[in-house]
């Protein structure tokens, strides 16, 4: 996954909403979102490469409510390890586990030198409610695997609010249409976005031009490579709670 805005908190009947885009080679195989055989409390989609996910949710009897966990890549092409363990291993993993997300990331941290860079989500909703979020790569940063605040927050390829354009510009329409109850279309219109952005706003990423150009689009296009699925989690404090799919490219 390679965008995710969401709102932690900000309003009473949802504690956590998200929307998000996945984007990743047409040609690896990958399952919707479904729930899973071997993991039943699990309802997610599936990386049929790695075993893992991008995003999901899972039953928590022992908390009396749900899961949460969601996974980007940190794009750092200069530090990229063609031997490193799948990354979506580390969303199924919480959502398995019955660890609170503080202790689930500390429980990461004596290893998480053998991933490429990431971006985890990790979060609980029902008796505890809890959202962390934890990067192997942002030890400068100071929100980094603490409990988030109250609050609206983005997450692309880069660490938490790192002021991409794309990013910028999606949490703020992502933000006005929590704010407005807006239905579910909305969310799913504004992940649809293609457009690129000026030459002159681009980041600077390690990646050829080329690259920076199409990746700076909310909703990527390409002949091998773009936005596979766009999800809609809304969890909800009594209540199962929903994910809500839309397939751009199988």
């Amino acid at each position: 996954m390679c965008l995710i805005v969401f709102g932690w908190q900000v309003k009473a009947d949802k504690p956590l909403i998200a929307a998000s885009n996945r984007d990743e080679f047409y040609a690896r195989p990958a399952l919707p979102a479904h729930r899973w055989q071997d993991f039943p409390q699990i309802y997610a989609g599936r990386d049929l490469e790695g075993g893992g996910t991008w995003l999901g949710i899972a039953e928590d009897r022992q908390n009396n409510g749900y899961r949460f966990a969601a996974l980007t890549n940190v794009r750092a092409p200069n530090q990229f390890r063609t031997d490193a363990p799948t990354r979506g291993l580390l969303v199924s993993g919480f959502l398995v586990s019955s660890f609170s997300p503080e202790v689930y990331i500390d429980s990461l941290k004596q290893k998480d030198h053998l991933y490429n860079g990431f971006n985890l989500l990790t979060g609980m909703v029902g008796t505890e409610n809890t959202l962390v979020w934890y990067s192997n790569l942002g030890n400068d940063n100071p929100l980094n695997g603490k409990p988030l605040k109250p609050g609206f927050y983005g997450i692309s390829n880069a660490l938490l609010d790192t002021p991409w354009p794309k990013l910028l510009k999606t949490r703020k329409r992502f933000s006005e249409l929590v704010d407005k109850d807006a239905g579910k279309d909305a969310y799913f219109e504004m992940l649809s976005d293609t457009q690129t952005v000026p030459d002159d706003q681009l980041p600077e990423t390690g990646v050829p031009y080329e690259w920076e150009k199409l990746l700076s689009a909310v909703c990527i296009q390409s002949k091998d490579y773009g936005t596979r699925v766009s999800t809609l989690v809304e969890m909800y404090p009594d209540t199962p709670p929903l994910l809500q799919e839309r397939i751009i490219h199988p």
